[in-house]
Protein backbone atom coordinates (compact mmCIF):
# COMPACT_ATOMS: atom_id res chain seq x y z
CA UNK A 1 0.00 0.00 0.00
CA UNK A 2 2.99 2.56 0.84
CA UNK A 3 4.81 1.68 -2.68
CA UNK A 4 1.63 1.95 -4.34
CA UNK A 5 0.61 5.53 -2.31
CA UNK A 6 4.17 6.05 -2.97
CA UNK A 7 3.98 6.14 -6.57
CA UNK A 8 0.87 7.96 -7.26
CA UNK A 9 2.24 10.97 -4.84
CA UNK A 10 5.69 10.99 -7.13
CA UNK A 11 3.61 10.80 -10.25
CA UNK A 12 1.66 13.92 -8.96
CA UNK A 13 5.09 15.46 -8.36
CA UNK A 14 6.79 14.81 -11.42
CA UNK A 15 3.81 16.47 -13.52
CA UNK A 16 3.69 19.69 -10.64
CA UNK A 17 8.43 20.10 -11.98
CA UNK A 18 7.56 18.92 -15.54
CA UNK A 19 4.99 22.21 -15.60
CA UNK A 20 7.92 24.35 -13.65
CA UNK A 21 10.79 23.79 -15.83
CA UNK A 22 10.93 26.97 -17.89
CA UNK A 23 14.24 26.41 -20.18
CA UNK A 24 15.59 23.20 -20.94
CA UNK A 25 19.61 22.29 -21.43
CA UNK A 26 21.11 21.22 -24.67
CA UNK A 27 23.89 19.58 -22.99
CA UNK A 28 23.77 18.26 -19.61
CA UNK A 29 26.94 16.10 -18.07
CA UNK A 30 27.11 13.93 -15.02
CA UNK A 31 28.71 12.81 -12.21
CA UNK A 32 27.74 10.00 -11.63
CA UNK A 33 28.64 9.56 -7.78
CA UNK A 34 28.26 6.96 -4.78
CA UNK A 35 27.86 3.65 -6.43
CA UNK A 36 29.96 2.26 -4.00
CA UNK A 37 28.53 4.03 -0.98
CA UNK A 38 25.38 2.74 -1.95
CA UNK A 39 26.58 -0.23 -2.30
CA UNK A 40 28.54 -0.33 1.08
CA UNK A 41 25.23 0.63 2.74
CA UNK A 42 23.01 -2.17 1.56
CA UNK A 43 25.40 -4.37 2.66
CA UNK A 44 26.80 -4.95 -1.02
CA UNK A 45 29.86 -5.27 -3.22
CA UNK A 46 31.00 -2.42 -5.07
CA UNK A 47 30.19 -3.96 -8.11
CA UNK A 48 27.11 -4.44 -7.21
CA UNK A 49 26.73 -0.44 -6.72
CA UNK A 50 28.08 0.20 -10.22
CA UNK A 51 25.63 -2.33 -11.85
CA UNK A 52 22.75 -0.58 -10.20
CA UNK A 53 24.35 2.71 -10.60
CA UNK A 54 24.62 1.37 -14.79
CA UNK A 55 20.57 0.74 -14.62
CA UNK A 56 20.10 4.62 -13.67
CA UNK A 57 22.02 5.74 -16.56
CA UNK A 58 19.99 4.09 -19.19
CA UNK A 59 16.95 5.31 -17.29
CA UNK A 60 18.50 8.98 -17.29
CA UNK A 61 19.24 8.71 -20.95
CA UNK A 62 15.29 7.91 -21.74
CA UNK A 63 14.61 10.89 -19.79
CA UNK A 64 17.14 12.74 -21.65
CA UNK A 65 15.49 11.60 -25.03
CA UNK A 66 11.83 12.71 -23.84
CA UNK A 67 12.66 16.02 -22.73
CA UNK A 68 14.50 16.97 -26.08
CA UNK A 69 18.07 16.91 -24.92
CA UNK A 70 20.76 17.20 -27.37
CA UNK A 71 23.76 15.92 -25.50
CA UNK A 72 24.99 14.10 -22.38
CA UNK A 73 28.23 13.66 -21.10
CA UNK A 74 28.87 10.94 -18.63
CA UNK A 75 32.41 10.73 -16.20
CA UNK A 76 32.40 7.00 -16.40
CA UNK A 77 35.53 6.28 -15.25
CA UNK A 78 38.04 9.11 -14.20
CA UNK A 79 42.24 9.10 -14.51
CA UNK A 80 41.80 9.34 -10.66
CA UNK A 81 39.52 5.67 -10.91
CA UNK A 82 42.67 4.22 -11.96
CA UNK A 83 44.11 4.33 -8.05
CA UNK A 84 41.29 1.89 -6.88
CA UNK A 85 41.86 -1.54 -6.32
CA UNK A 86 42.78 -3.54 -9.03
CA UNK A 87 40.07 -6.14 -8.46
CA UNK A 88 37.64 -3.36 -8.26
CA UNK A 89 38.93 -1.62 -11.21
CA UNK A 90 38.75 -5.08 -13.66
CA UNK A 91 34.86 -5.58 -12.00
CA UNK A 92 34.14 -2.51 -13.44
CA UNK A 93 36.23 -2.44 -17.09
CA UNK A 94 34.07 -5.29 -17.19
CA UNK A 95 30.90 -3.98 -16.61
CA UNK A 96 31.22 -0.32 -19.15
CA UNK A 97 32.32 -3.19 -21.86
CA UNK A 98 29.50 -4.95 -21.68
CA UNK A 99 27.27 -2.08 -21.07
CA UNK A 100 28.75 -0.24 -24.10
CA UNK A 101 28.11 -3.07 -26.28
CA UNK A 102 24.60 -3.60 -24.54
CA UNK A 103 24.10 0.14 -25.49
CA UNK A 104 25.01 0.04 -29.11
CA UNK A 105 22.45 -3.02 -29.86
CA UNK A 106 20.05 -1.62 -28.22
CA UNK A 107 16.34 -1.16 -29.92
CA UNK A 108 15.72 2.04 -27.73
CA UNK A 109 19.19 3.56 -28.65
CA UNK A 110 18.89 2.95 -32.19
CA UNK A 111 14.77 4.21 -32.29
CA UNK A 112 16.28 7.36 -30.61
CA UNK A 113 18.93 8.15 -32.70
CA UNK A 114 22.06 8.24 -30.26
CA UNK A 115 25.20 8.54 -31.11
CA UNK A 116 27.75 7.20 -28.41
CA UNK A 117 31.60 8.40 -28.49
CA UNK A 118 34.26 7.64 -26.18
CA UNK A 119 35.99 10.85 -24.62
CA UNK A 120 39.61 10.56 -22.37
CA UNK A 121 42.66 8.61 -22.88
CA UNK A 122 41.19 5.63 -23.77
CA UNK A 123 44.41 4.00 -25.01
CA UNK A 124 44.98 3.51 -21.09
CA UNK A 125 42.23 1.32 -20.89
CA UNK A 126 42.03 -2.51 -21.27
CA UNK A 127 41.58 -4.08 -24.97
CA UNK A 128 38.43 -5.09 -24.26
CA UNK A 129 37.29 -1.73 -23.15
CA UNK A 130 38.84 -0.45 -26.46
CA UNK A 131 37.00 -2.80 -28.51
CA UNK A 132 33.73 -2.28 -27.17
CA UNK A 133 34.07 1.70 -27.44
CA UNK A 134 34.76 1.20 -30.96
CA UNK A 135 31.91 -1.26 -32.05
CA UNK A 136 29.62 0.99 -29.74
CA UNK A 137 30.83 4.05 -32.02
CA UNK A 138 30.68 2.15 -35.46
CA UNK A 139 27.32 0.81 -34.68
CA UNK A 140 25.81 4.22 -34.11
CA UNK A 141 27.81 6.39 -35.61
CA UNK A 142 25.45 7.71 -38.05
CA UNK A 143 23.22 8.84 -35.54
CA UNK A 144 22.67 12.91 -34.82
CA UNK A 145 19.17 13.01 -32.41
CA UNK A 146 21.17 12.36 -29.03
CA UNK A 147 24.97 12.57 -28.96
CA UNK A 148 25.93 10.64 -25.33
CA UNK A 149 30.16 10.82 -24.87
CA UNK A 150 31.27 8.57 -22.55
CA UNK A 151 34.07 10.17 -20.66
CA UNK A 152 36.49 7.41 -19.60
CA UNK A 153 40.10 8.03 -18.59
CA UNK A 154 38.82 11.07 -18.64
CA UNK A 155 40.70 14.06 -16.69
CA UNK A 156 39.78 17.58 -17.36
CA UNK A 157 43.41 18.99 -16.60
CA UNK A 158 45.30 16.37 -18.86
CA UNK A 159 43.09 17.02 -21.69
CA UNK A 160 43.72 20.92 -21.14
CA UNK A 161 47.32 20.08 -20.98
CA UNK A 162 47.84 17.91 -23.96
CA UNK A 163 45.94 20.48 -25.94
CA UNK A 164 48.73 23.00 -24.50
CA UNK A 165 51.19 21.00 -25.21
CA UNK A 166 49.61 20.49 -28.85
CA UNK A 167 49.26 23.97 -29.62
CA UNK A 168 53.37 24.31 -28.56
CA UNK A 169 54.37 21.88 -30.84
CA UNK A 170 52.78 23.49 -33.85
CA UNK A 171 54.03 26.62 -32.74
CA UNK A 172 57.89 25.39 -32.69
CA UNK A 173 57.48 23.95 -35.70
CA UNK A 174 56.47 27.56 -36.96
CA UNK A 175 52.99 26.29 -38.53
CA UNK A 176 51.07 28.66 -35.90
CA UNK A 177 51.82 31.99 -35.12
CA UNK A 178 50.97 32.66 -30.91
CA UNK A 179 49.36 36.07 -31.82
CA UNK A 180 47.15 33.36 -34.01
CA UNK A 181 45.98 31.48 -31.07
CA UNK A 182 42.13 31.80 -30.03
CA UNK A 183 39.02 30.48 -29.04
CA UNK A 184 38.77 27.71 -31.95
CA UNK A 185 42.30 26.90 -31.68
CA UNK A 186 42.34 25.61 -28.15
CA UNK A 187 38.92 23.94 -29.08
CA UNK A 188 40.58 21.70 -32.21
CA UNK A 189 43.52 21.04 -29.96
CA UNK A 190 41.42 19.04 -27.20
CA UNK A 191 40.26 16.51 -29.64
CA UNK A 192 37.41 14.17 -29.71
CA UNK A 193 35.25 16.31 -27.10
CA UNK A 194 31.92 17.79 -26.31
CA UNK A 195 30.20 18.72 -29.40
CA UNK A 196 28.62 21.85 -27.22
CA UNK A 197 29.05 24.09 -24.01
CA UNK A 198 27.93 22.50 -21.27
CA UNK A 199 24.70 23.88 -20.11
CA UNK A 200 24.42 21.93 -16.59
CA UNK A 201 26.29 19.92 -14.38
CA UNK A 202 24.60 17.33 -12.39
CA UNK A 203 26.86 15.37 -9.49
CA UNK A 204 25.19 12.99 -7.10
CA UNK A 205 26.20 11.85 -3.76
CA UNK A 206 26.00 14.66 -1.70
CA UNK A 207 29.26 16.00 -3.14
CA UNK A 208 29.86 19.70 -3.91
CA UNK A 209 32.76 19.65 -6.65
CA UNK A 210 33.03 19.13 -10.22
CA UNK A 211 35.99 17.12 -9.61
CA UNK A 212 38.17 18.27 -12.84
CA UNK A 213 35.18 17.32 -15.35
CA UNK A 214 34.89 19.04 -18.86
CA UNK A 215 36.65 22.59 -17.33
CA UNK A 216 36.96 23.86 -20.59
CA UNK A 217 33.74 23.23 -21.68
CA UNK A 218 32.14 24.18 -18.87
CA UNK A 219 33.59 27.28 -17.23
CA UNK A 220 33.75 28.66 -20.58
CA UNK A 221 29.69 28.65 -20.86
CA UNK A 222 29.23 29.47 -17.04
CA UNK A 223 27.09 26.31 -16.70
CA UNK A 224 24.82 25.98 -13.86
CA UNK A 225 25.85 23.09 -11.47
CA UNK A 226 23.46 21.32 -9.27
CA UNK A 227 24.58 18.93 -6.15
CA UNK A 228 21.84 16.09 -5.96
CA UNK A 229 22.29 14.41 -2.36
CA UNK A 230 20.84 11.19 -3.28
CA UNK A 231 23.57 8.47 -4.70
CA UNK A 232 23.82 7.44 -8.26
CA UNK A 233 21.62 4.03 -8.23
CA UNK A 234 19.24 5.75 -5.85
CA UNK A 235 19.04 8.92 -8.75
CA UNK A 236 15.17 9.25 -9.50
CA UNK A 237 13.57 11.22 -12.67
CA UNK A 238 12.18 13.69 -10.29
CA UNK A 239 15.67 14.38 -9.18
CA UNK A 240 16.25 14.77 -12.44
CA UNK A 241 13.80 17.31 -13.36
CA UNK A 242 14.46 19.07 -10.13
CA UNK A 243 17.66 19.99 -11.40
CA UNK A 244 16.29 21.41 -14.76
CA UNK A 245 13.71 23.49 -12.70
CA UNK A 246 16.91 25.01 -10.99
CA UNK A 247 18.90 25.52 -14.14
CA UNK A 248 15.82 27.18 -15.66
CA UNK A 249 15.42 29.83 -13.06
CA UNK A 250 18.73 30.33 -13.25
CA UNK A 251 19.10 30.71 -16.96
CA UNK A 252 15.95 32.85 -17.11
CA UNK A 253 17.59 35.23 -13.59
CA UNK A 254 20.75 35.09 -16.11
CA UNK A 255 18.97 36.26 -19.03
CA UNK A 256 17.31 38.90 -17.07
CA UNK A 257 20.30 40.49 -16.10
CA UNK A 258 21.69 40.76 -19.44
CA UNK A 259 18.64 42.47 -20.73
CA UNK A 260 18.41 44.93 -17.97
CA UNK A 261 22.03 45.76 -17.65
CA UNK A 262 21.67 46.82 -21.56
CA UNK A 263 19.21 48.52 -21.38
CA UNK A 264 20.51 50.61 -18.88
CA UNK A 265 23.58 51.59 -21.01
CA UNK A 266 20.67 52.33 -23.79
CA UNK A 267 19.40 54.76 -21.52
CA UNK A 268 22.29 56.48 -20.06
CA UNK A 269 24.13 56.69 -23.38
CA UNK A 270 21.16 56.82 -26.28
CA UNK A 271 22.03 56.82 -29.72
CA UNK A 272 25.96 56.18 -28.74
CA UNK A 273 25.15 52.70 -27.78
CA UNK A 274 27.39 49.98 -29.53
CA UNK A 275 25.75 47.60 -31.48
CA UNK A 276 27.19 44.97 -29.90
CA UNK A 277 24.56 46.51 -26.47
CA UNK A 278 21.68 46.82 -29.14
CA UNK A 279 21.77 43.37 -30.31
CA UNK A 280 22.22 41.55 -27.05
CA UNK A 281 19.08 43.84 -25.38
CA UNK A 282 17.15 42.42 -28.46
CA UNK A 283 18.60 39.32 -28.03
CA UNK A 284 16.97 38.88 -24.00
CA UNK A 285 14.29 41.60 -23.85
CA UNK A 286 11.58 38.95 -24.14
CA UNK A 287 12.67 37.58 -21.10
CA UNK A 288 11.77 40.74 -18.86
CA UNK A 289 8.38 40.47 -16.77
CA UNK A 290 5.83 42.88 -18.71
CA UNK A 291 6.13 45.35 -16.29
CA UNK A 292 9.75 45.76 -17.31
CA UNK A 293 8.84 45.99 -21.30
CA UNK A 294 6.35 48.36 -20.30
CA UNK A 295 8.96 50.44 -18.73
CA UNK A 296 11.61 49.85 -21.33
CA UNK A 297 9.22 51.51 -24.03
CA UNK A 298 8.34 54.29 -21.96
CA UNK A 299 12.08 54.89 -21.35
CA UNK A 300 13.51 54.56 -25.01
CA UNK A 301 10.60 56.90 -26.20
CA UNK A 302 12.44 59.76 -23.41
CA UNK A 303 15.62 58.60 -24.89
CA UNK A 304 14.55 59.36 -28.77
CA UNK A 305 13.00 62.71 -27.24
CA UNK A 306 16.16 63.61 -25.56
CA UNK A 307 18.50 63.01 -28.86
Amino acid sequence: MRRWLRSKVEAVYEHVLRSEITETPTHVAVIQDGNRRYAREHGKDPSDGHRAGADTTEQLLEWCDELGIEEVTLYTFSTENFKRPEDEQQELFDLIARKLREFADSDRVHEAEVQIRALGETEKLPERVQEAIAYATAQTESYDNLQLNIALAYGGRAELLSATQNIASRVAREELKPEAIDVDTVEKALGPSAQREVDLIIRSGGDERTSNFLPWQANGNEAAVYFSTPYWPAFRKIDFLRCLRTYGHRERNWRQTRARRARSIITAIGSRTSSETTTTFERFRDSLPNSDQDREGSEATEVETAD
